[in-house]
């Protein structure tokens, strides 16, 4: 008991610590100040089809990035339980591997995936046809090994890797969060960006406080104007969640953390998992502060949902935050 009590105190710290040193940078480009919450972004070039590009270090990535699940076959489901093998049915190998051919012709040029033999065999086999997406790994260590799941990852391509969210989560509140630390230097060390995830804000206090500096944060965005959003009594964090209807307990809090943060964010879960469409959802993340968003997607949404991003990125009146990708 007294050592969750203490590591609420740290959190707890870390919010003001980060928040004043954030305040005492004065204006810069990703300070956060409301002074700079201009909507007017510098794009790291135009991709394919005219999709906005930001850059994360050497990476020049799609504003819109494709998520990963509907390839390894993972899906968010809540009680319908026929979805998983409806989705693995559907995504065949033949069939993602056009699906990633349709996602480069309407300007998605990256993909986040975990690094399972299913999703690597299908970029193997799709790069060695000529194709260019880029893959960002999610990074599965463990605290007894850092460092083997994820040379794995960049020994099979991919272009950069991040600690998945569950993880971020999970060794926070397992006591592991200084060895997230240590993974980010390693994936750096490796020569590709390295990037930390989460579902809890807590995560990205943590980091932001420790130093870990990682290139880039993955961390979840949505609104909770949705039917099956939380209800009051829904109050486990995401990672203890087996309701399956909610991945971003406090979205305000995370863009308002966030406006602090000088570092790259791509935002996931922004419809979430389908509930939200992606007129509603695609605005209120990037209005919310984040420079790419990461959306599942069959290949009948594609068109669709690049042709939103872009309009979205264009209309944008207001951000919370400034570009920082």
């Amino acid at each position: 008991m007294t050592e969750h009590v203490n590591r609420r105190q740290f959190i707890q710290g870390s919010v003001a610590a980060a928040a004043g040193a954030a305040m005492g940078m004065g204006l810069s480009q990703c300070a956060g100040a409301a002074a700079e919450s201009s909507s007017k972004r510098t794009d790291a070039g135009v991709g394919a089809n005219g999709m906005p590009l930001a850059r994360i270090k050497n990476l020049k990535v799609s504003r819109l990035i494709s998520g990963g699940n509907l390839i390894s076959g993972w899906s968010h489901s809540r009680d319908l339980i026929y979805v998983h093998d409806l989705m693995d049915n559907y995504n065949t190998p033949e069939k993602v591997v056009e699906t990633l051919a349709l996602l480069e012709e309407n300007g998605v040029n990256t993909i986040i995936a975990d690094p399972r033999k299913k999703p690597m065999d299908i970029f193997k086999k799709h790069w060695k046809s000529g194709g260019k997406i880029q893959w960002i790994a999610e990074g599965h260590p463990t605290p007894e090994d850092l460092h083997t799941n994820i040379k794995a990852s960049i020994d099979w391509g991919a272009s950069a890797v991040y600690l998945q969210g569950v993880i971020g989560d999970r060794w926070l509140k397992d006591g592991h969060v200084d060895k997230l630390g240590e993974c980010i230097e390693f994936i750096k060390s490796q020569g590709v960006p390295g990037g930390l995830g989460a579902h809890m804000i807590d995560v990205i206090v943590n980091s932001e406080a420790r130093g870990f500096d990682p290139d880039f944060y993955v961390k979840t965005l949505h609104h909770t104007d949705y039917w099956s959003a939380r209800r009051p009594d829904q109050d486990a964090d995401v990672v203890d969640n087996n309701r399956d209807n909610y991945w971003d307990k406090s979205p305000a809090k995370t863009i308002e953390f966030m406006k602090t943060v000088k570092k790259p964010w791509i935002a996931f879960k922004v419809l979430a998992a389908g509930a939200i469409p992606p007129t509603s959802g695609f605005k209120y993340a990037f209005e919310g502060g984040t420079d790419c968003i990461c959306v599942g997607m069959f290949d009948f949404q594609v068109r669709e949902d690049t042709v939103i991003a872009k309009k979205t990125l264009d209309d944008m009146k207001s951000r919370s935050r400034p570009w920082c990708a």
